[in-house]
């Protein structure tokens, strides 16, 4: 008995020497990039500016914009959006599983009573009823020898922290798209005032060539003409109307309401957001940190790099314990007799030998998967690296845009003017003045669009550079997922 105790004891002592001694697969390190130190396309002709404190200005971007309306909006979206309360249910979801991985460090205990009551055969037996009564407590427990549960928590750690960073990645996608689509509400709301005004010129047109119709000083096809060019105008409102309402329901969806809630709020026309001043737009270096996506592929890269140590961890033996103790007696009041107690314990030690190398493969997949992680990360870079280079050219390019288009307005307006007094006067004829009208009004739009796109522009750079959440945000208190 003693050497049986003896052995037991041996083998127990051996796996717990054992125990957080060798943990196997790659250890993680972040990978190392080349970042450029400067931005190529930051010039003195746009508004943005480097600055290196640029992450403070940037967790709030939109108030930068002044507009009362649209702060209100984006502050609604980011308390009821589908989008952010889905990301929150993964954060939840994802700190579950943190806790999961954990508990495999501890052992699992169980808790059992029964009862039974049987009678044997009177034939093959005595006949005689027999009860039995059984009360105890379980426990099993698998070493962590080669650190198969500590790269599982691992992973599930850096999965934890995945999640945090795709909530704040959603954060971001979320403002944008809002301020997004205010802007092009509140864009088409200008456009349909042009085409409006536009329609209201030239109905006085019309009327005014009528009467010089009516007068025998033009002929009738003077008057279908200003007709038609009248009608082509009216025919661009629906499309415009249209294209609002799509707007104003997208906004409805991203604060999480019914399509046309915000119509009442947005009836009255406002003008764009003004763009401000100088811009925070920091050092290429400052981004990447800044950016939730690029923390998201890294944390998902450590997670996969872990998950190739719980695979490997797969192939090397696994050492176990298992013991009971309870109280077993016939009677119920007998369970509380001394004589009652019983007790077992168990080590037991599992390796594979012949799984034709299932085992081996399942660590090639892991680790293919592992690089698939790092590939998307390092794109992941590049492309937020792209992201910010196409708004600043964007915004600068947009800029000389509009300065062009606005001296362009102003002399189709002169123009109109002029052929309208001339042809009054008889000097030029009708299809002069249609053709500045078109003039006006084409160049109106395209003033009206360009302004847009400018705000626009400096939306996708405020995205770019991963504006819309503040670092502050970055450790989540468990049971806590508001931002």
């Amino acid at each position: 008995m003693k050497e049986k105790q003896l052995i037991f004891a041996l083998i127990t002592f051996s796996a717990l020497s054992l125990t957080a001694c060798v943990t196997v697969g790659p250890d993680y390190s972040p990978p190392a990039l080349a970042v450029p130190a400067s931005w190529n396309r930051l010039e003195n002709s746009a508004r943005p500016i480097a600055h290196d404190a640029a992450s403070d200005e940037l967790s709030q971007w939109w108030r930068n914009l002044n507009d009362s309306l649209l702060s209100e909006l984006v502050n609604e979206a980011l308390q009821a959006s589908p989008d952010l309360r889905g990301a929150q249910a993964k954060l939840r979801e994802s700190r579950a599983r943190l806790a999961v991985a954990a508990s495999g460090r501890f052992p699992e205990v169980t808790a059992s009573v029964s009862a039974s009551r049987s009678q044997s055969s009177e034939d093959t037996g005595s006949g005689n009823a027999r009860e039995m009564f059984i009360a105890g407590f379980d426990a099993s427990w698998e070493l962590d020898v080669f650190g198969r549960v500590r790269r599982g928590i691992e992973a599930a750690g850096a999965d934890l922290e995945s999640s945090v960073a795709s909530l704040h990645d959603t954060q971001v996608t979320l403002v944008a798209e809002v301020v997004r689509n205010y802007v092009e509400a509140r864009s088409l709301q200008i456009r349909l005032g042009i085409a409006r005004d536009n329609l209201a010129s030239q109905s006085e047109t019309l009327q005014l060539t009528e009467w010089r119709a009516q007068a025998g000083l033009v002929s009738s096809q003077d008057v279908e003409q200003a007709r038609s060019s009248r009608e082509q105008t009216r025919a661009q409102i629906p499309s415009l109307e249209t294209s609002l309402a799509e707007a104003e329901h997208r906004l409805d969806i991203l604060l999480g309401k019914a399509p046309g809630s915000l119509h009442a709020r947005l009836a009255a026309a406002g003008g764009l957001p003004n763009l401000p001043e100088k811009i925070a737009v920091g050092i290429p270096a400052e981004t990447l940190r800044q950016r939730p996506d690029i923390r998201a592929a890294e944390r998902t890269l450590a997670a996969e790099t872990a998950r190739v140590g719980v695979a490997e961890a797969a192939r090397y033996p696994s050492f176990t314990l298992s013991g009971a103790i309870g109280l077993e007696a016939l009677t119920l009041s007998a369970l509380a007799n001394s004589g009652s107690a019983t007790y077992s314990l168990l080590s037991g030690i599992t390796a594979p030998i012949f799984n034709t190398g299932r085992l081996r493969n399942q660590v090639k997949i892991q680790d293919a998967v592992r690089e698939q992680a790092q590939v998307a990360y390092e794109k992941t870079v590049l492309n937020a690296l792209q992201d910010v280079e196409n708004a600043l050219v964007s915004l600068a390019r947009n800029r000389e845009r509009s300065e062009a288009l606005e001296k362009a307005v102003e002399s189709a307006r002169n123009a109109e003017q002029l052929a309208l007094q001339r042809y009054s006067s008889g000097l030029i004829d009708f299809q002069s003045v249609l053709t500045t009208q078109r003039t006006v009004l084409t160049v109106e739009e395209s003033l009206a669009s360009s302004h847009a796109d400018g705000v626009l522009a400096l939306i996708s750079l405020y995205k770019s550079l991963g504006g819309g959440w503040s670092p502050q945000t970055d450790s989540i208190p468990a049971g806590k997922d508001t931002l």
